[in-house]
Parts: C-alpha cells; sequence; structure tokens
C-alpha cells in the first residue's frame, strides 16, 4: 500500500545512508559478526556525514532536524541490508532524546557537539539483576556529598555499554514510603571515572554485533553537575520516551518482517522441491499471500503511529498496542519464512536465520508482550 510518511528530504537522506551502508558496512560486516561488535569508529563515521546527529541543533553542530522520522530511515535501511548497527538505535532513539529534552545549557555546550559528530556515543542503565521492567525496584543508589553524587551499584542487559562515553545511570537518590517511584534520578556517568567498571560482553543468541555489557558502579563521584534532569524525578522523565522507545522497536520489527518475506519469495522461486519449485506449489502462494497481508496491516499501524508520534499525540496506550501487534507480527512472520527456506534456512549463514534469531529478543526488551497488554488491558477499565 501507499506510503505517505515520507517526504523528500527524507528520501534524500535515505540515499544517502544507502550509500553508506553498501560502501561502509555491508562489505565489512561478516567481519564485525565473527568480532561479535561492531567498531567504534563507525559513528565517527556516520556523524561526519550527517546521519547521526539530525536530532542535535544547529549551534552545536547538528542537523537541527528533531523529526523522528530520520531514524525510521535508518533503521528501514538497515533492514533493507540484513544489517544491524549495534546499539545505535538505543543511542539514537532512546538516549539522545532524554538529552535532548532534558539538559540544562551549561551541558548541552559541553556534551552536544560530541554527540553531533558521533564523538560521544551513548547508553542508558536502568536494567538491574533485579529490576527490568519494574523501574521502582532499582537498588543502585548515589548519595550527594559536596558537589558530587558517591554512586553504587550494578546494572546488566546494558545495551551500547561497550563503546559508550556517556551512560545514562538510573540511581536511587531518595526514598519515599508512600511512593515506590519516588527518588529515581539520571545521573550521567563518564567513560574513565575511577570506580566505573565496564564488564563482560554478555554472550546473546542474535544480534552478535550489539554489544551488551554489565555494568559496575563502586563508589563513582558523579559530578551534581551531570543531574540530568531534576533530582528525584527519573521516574517521570522516562516516562516522556517510552512511547518512542516502543515504537522504535516496532519499526525495526515490521523493516525485518518486509526483508524476511522479500528474502523467502527470492528463495522459493529458486528452491526445487520434487522437480519443481517451490513457489509453483498453493501451499507456498498461500503462505506468502497470508505473510504479505500481516506485513502490510502491521506497517499501516506501525505508520498511523508514527503520523500521531511526529505530531506529538501518540499515547502510551497507542505505542503499546503498536509494539505488541508489530512484533507479534514479525515473530509469527519471520518463523514461517524460515520454514519456507527449508534446512538452509537453520544454518546461521543463512539470512532468514539471522533475522529469525534477532527476531526473538523485539517481544522482550522495552517491555514484554505481556508488559503491552497489561497497559492495555488497564485502558479498557480491566
Amino acid at each position: 500500500m501507499r506510503r505517505s510518511l515520507f517526504g523528500q528530504d527524507h528520501e534524500d537522506f535515505r540515499l544517502l545512508v544507502r550509500d553508506f551502508i553498501a560502501r561502509e558496512v555491508a562489505p565489512a560486516y561478516e567481519d564485525w559478526r565473527s568480532a561479535g561488535l561492531v567498531p567504534r569508529e563507525l559513528f565517527t563515521a556516520m556523524g561526519k556525514l550527517g546521519i547521526i546527529g539530525t536530532a542535535i541543533p544547529e549551534e552545536y553542530g547538528g542537523g537541527g532536524q528533531d523529526d523522528y522520522r530520520f531514524n525510521v530511515v535508518i533503521q528501514e535501511e538497515c533492514a533493507r541490508a540484513i544489517v544491524t548497527l549495534g546499539g545505535l538505535r538505543t543511542h539514537l532513539d532512546v538516549v539522545v532524546p532524554y538529552f535532548t529534552g532534558l539538559a540544562n545549557a551549561e551541558q548541552r555546550a559541553r556534551w552536544f557537539p560530541g554527540l553531533a559528530t558521533g564523538e560521544l556515543y551513548t547508553a542508558i542503565a536502568m536494567s538491574e539483576p533485579g529490576a527490568g521492567s519494574d523501574l521502582a525496584g532499582v537498588t543502585t543508589r548515589a548519595v550527594r556529598d559536596g558537589d558530587h553524587y558517591v554512586l553504587n551499584g550494578a546494572k546488566t542487559f546494558i545495551t551500547g555499554g561497550h563503546h559508550a562515553e556517556l551512560v545514562v545511570v538510573v540511581a536511587r537518590t531518595g526514598t519515599d514510603p508512600d511512593d515506590r517511584r519516588a527518588g529515581l534520578s539520571l545521573l550521567v556517568v563518564e567513560k574513565g571515572m575511577p570506580g566505573f567498571t565496564v564488564g563482560r560482553k554478555l554472550e546473546k543468541i542474535g544480534l552478535p554485533v550489539q554489544d551488551t555489557v554489565e555494568l559496575s558502579f563502586a563508589d563513582v563521584r558523579v559530578p551534581a553537575a551531570n543531574l540530568l534532569g531534576e533530582e528525584g524525578a527519573a521516574f517521570s522523565h522516562l516516562g516522556r520516551n517510552l512511547a518512542q522507545e516502543r515504537l522504535a522497536i516496532a519499526v525495526g520489527a515490521v523493516a525485518q518482517t518486509r526483508a524476511a518475506i522479500d528474502l523467502t519469495v527470492s528463495c522459493v522461486r529458486e528452491r526445487v522441491v520434487f522437480g519443481e519449485p517451490l513457489s509453483h506449489f498453493q501451499n507456498t502462494k498461500f503462505e506468502l499471500a497470508s505473510m504479505s497481508t500481516e506485513s502490510e496491516a502491521a506497517q499501516c499501524l506501525l505508520d498511523a503511529a508514527l503520523t500521531a508520534h511526529v505530531a506529538g499525540e501518540l499515547s502510551s496506550v497507542d505505542a503499546a498496542r503498536t509494539k505488541l501487534f508489530c512484533t507479534e507480527t514479525q515473530g509469527r512472520v519471520v518463523d514461517r519464512c524460515l520454514q519456507l527456506h527449508g534446512g538452509y534456512g537453520y544454518i546461521l549463514e543463512s539470512p532468514i536465520a539471522r533475522l529469525y534469531v534477532d527476531a526473538r529478543v523485539t517481544r522482550i526488551y522495552g517491555g514484554t508482550s505481556e508488559v503491552m497488554k497489561t497497559i492495555i488491558s488497564k485502558s479498557l477499565g480491566l
């Protein structure tokens, strides 16, 4: 179905991203997969071209285009080439909005030029061994000591934590017996601060080039000037960007679903079974027809949500509906696509296998499907 989401600026940007991926990413991607990491210089190279600084104001060297559709283009082009760019999605879609929305004038002058050029790369540290979706259960603690906070605790499942120069840490700075959500703050911890340790890279079943690590903080003295937003207001600060975080996951889910269908259409035309191309069998045609319809439905829902988000009108409930439908569709469709590839689909060197293992996490991170259903059911008065 015809999409009306993008303008000419977005399509010009798309060509820039597509060319960059073809020149700088695709030829080296297998080496990155073997290494289990994208190189840090990838982000500075993208920064020089203006690909990752679009949301940073022009006065700091950015593109001055706070338009989420540019981020959508990057995800769609990565899916088209069947590559991922480490934790870049988290940096752009999740963390940078906290800086642009909460940083004061001094922090903007200090950090924004590096964010625009890619010289500063970010991560956010929320999850702990005992606290995932339940942020009120965070135990990492920061105690004010003069002009510093003394930070102690541990975080896990931190996307981009290996490369990040700036890590936004959710820490408890106070308590309120009547409100578990009160007393959480956002502190920006900088790489190299004494007591800040980047732990082991966690091995995952998918997303091999994305660094996912453990972080620990032992009496880290974080300047009070690195407090992002208001002290004790982290829960409300984090809630401001949850819709976009969940929407971003849906964007990748739909783009990868479409890539899986394209791969499968090519496969069934070439794969011969019982002396005939697999594409000649009615079951194959019906399966792909159903998958194409599901994919289009997901794309239409997603584009409606994106349009609402760009207009500043996307609700948390609609973001939850979008993430739930798009990621569950991705899981079903990619599984059926792999089935049509036969045994080759189970071999990791096959692109469909990569899409299959990468798809599994989208129903978990950013809030599980069960959490999305809880949000939606509450909106129904249940």
